[in-house]
């Protein structure tokens, strides 16, 4: 469990309150239609998009950090979140970046030295419920969207290559724990939560290998039957085991 700490205690300053080239950045995925989504934010005036992400204040953690983020610019507050990776290539930033992309957006030569400066960035990801998510712009981004993983925008940085990498731990984590929890309704037929599973995992899985599967896991209990009506035989109801 991330550590809880007062939203209120830590306020975001002048520059020098934050660590030097040290940021964090937060992948948040969302399952919708079939599809599983990443939200991005799109910087002003430009074509580019990026992860929701931030400094480091001096007095908090990095969790902290990551969590106090999140609250500020999407509205979430107590939510699963995980470390995953620290991204610290000598090749994050280029020098041309700074014609290509933030004199285009605005920044000042100081601006732009500043974050031109190697940053080492900590990278978290989380997955929510897309209906539960309020982002919301500042003044250096314009819009929001929710992406499919496997169509991407044209992005800052190497921020494609963080969604890349936080793929890896979320498919392998999402196998033998509870991260699908608030992705369903309280009660679900096994054809919904598979199709949950071949979307996160991005492969098809066999019909009655995952469901011998997933009621060996202990993670689901079957309930009643679903009662449509229909001429068809009705399917059993299964929820997440407490």
């Amino acid at each position: 469990m991330l550590e809880k700490q007062s939203f209120e205690k830590l306020q975001p300053g002048r520059f020098d309150h934050y660590l030097p080239h040290l940021s964090i950045d937060c992948v948040i995925f969302g399952y919708h239609d079939g599809q599983l989504r990443v939200l991005l934010l799109k910087w002003t005036a430009s074509d580019l998009w990026s992860l929701i992400g931030g400094a480091v204040l001096k007095e908090e953690s990095l969790d902290h950090a990551a969590t106090r983020v999140l609250y500020k610019r999407v509205g979430l507050k107590d939510i699963f979140l995980r470390q995953f990776y620290t991204f610290g290539s000598v090749e994050r930033v280029r020098q041309s970046d700074y014609d290509t992309t933030f004199a285009k957006l605005g920044f000042s030569r100081e601006e732009s030295e500043q974050l031109l400066l190697r940053t080492i960035t900590v990278g978290y990801y989380t997955l929510v419920d897309y209906q539960k998510v309020d982002p919301k712009p500042d003044h250096r981004t314009e819009d929001f969207d929710w992406w499919d993983v496997r169509d991407l925008p044209k992005m800052v940085f190497d921020h494609r290559y963080i969604i890349e990498q936080a793929l890896v731990p979320l498919r392998h984590s999402f196998r033998y724990e509870y991260l699908g929890k608030n992705l369903l309704p309280e009660q679900f037929t096994m054809p919904e939560l598979q199709r949950l599973y071949e979307t996160i995992l991005d492969h098809p899985l066999e019909r009655s290998n995952f469901q011998k599967r997933m009621l060996a896991s202990g993670m689901f209990e079957r309930m009643g039957k679903r009662h449509n009506g229909g001429a068809h035989k009705s399917p059993f109801m299964y929820r997440f085991a407490e």
